[in-house]
């Protein structure tokens, strides 16, 4: 006897062959992503590239490495994050906990939202801008205060929504304890909420150690460490636009290089921010 199909069962095949279809598109582009950088990159990867900063001529083939963007990505990506977290901690917390319900959060997190997708360039603009009016030049700072406008939408909307997901009775007890909000909410959510809020923290450094148009007006470049804020810093986003740009083989294949080693830190952000959120998820109340 023949299956009858029902307008049901037409839909949800359709879905399940989207999905399938949707996955495959993603992993096939990521495996694409990496096996080119990995092919193109890998043999031009060295210890001297890893360890030492840029010599004389070093866009012209010869010697040299990309430490100097090494150390400066970690630099303004730590920078802007930590800045990013003392802003949007606290916002976020003020919005759960205190005007969760109230008309006006709602405007303020749709004003994240749009934060969160206008690019990053804009960004850079509003930098250098600011720069401009605070009297500074392209640096270390400037490149670390983008980072954090960048980050703060990001950081506040994951914070927001991860609070938003602890079991509402547990406020209410602390609340029927005697617990003011603040105490509750420095207390009681934050320490439930602490895997996630290191998991949203990990991924919003991630998003900023892998942007250049945020950093290319405002950190400027240097084959240089900086030493002070006031000094420009190279990147590895732009590290990799600066060698591409070159007609030089041996350099545009150190370019994939340095791609590799900017996947590889993206990587590894996302993997700690996983195993952090897995081990300390099971100490969460559900």
């Amino acid at each position: 006897m023949k299956t009858k199909w029902k307008p049901r069962h037409i839909e949800e095949t359709i879905m399940k062959i989207l999905m399938i279809f949707s996955f495959s598109l993603i992993i096939g582009s990521l495996g694409w992503i990496l096996f080119t950088i990995l092919i193109k990159g890998l043999p031009s990867l060295s210890w001297a590239m890893l360890t030492q900063t840029p010599k004389g001529g070093y866009y012209l083939g010869k010697e040299g490495g990309i430490l100097n963007a090494i150390v400066g990505s970690l630099y303004l990506a730590a920078g802007g994050t930590i800045l990013a977290v003392l802003i949007a901690f606290p916002t976020a917390l003020f919005l759960s906990v205190y005007v969760n319900k109230k008309r006006w959060a709602v405007i303020v997190r749709l004003s994240l939202d749009i934060l969160w997708g206008i690019p990053s360039i804009v960004y850079g603009a509003f930098g250098f801008l600011l720069m401009l009016a605070m009297g500074l030049r392209a640096s270390l700072l400037g490149g670390i205060i983008t980072l954090a406008f960048l980050e703060f939408p990001i950081m506040t909307r994951a914070m927001d929504e991860i609070i938003q997901r602890i079991p509402p009775d547990l406020p209410l007890a602390a609340y029927a304890l005697g617990s003011t909000h603040f105490e509750t909410a420095l207390h009681v959510i934050t320490r439930q909420v602490i895997p996630g809020l290191l998991t949203a923290v990990l991924l919003a450094f991630g998003r900023a150690i892998g942007d250049a148009a945020s950093v290319l007006f405002t950190a400027g470049y240097t084959d240089h460490i900086p030493t002070s804020l006031s000094q420009p810093v190279a990147s590895l986003p732009l590290a990799v636009f600066f060698q591409l740009a070159t007609p030089y083989p041996e350099v545009q294949n150190r370019a994939y290089a340095s791609a590799l080693i900017l996947t590889i830190l993206v990587l590894g952000v996302s993997i700690l921010s996983r195993w952090i959120s897995y081990h300390l998820d099971r100490y969460s109340i559900r």
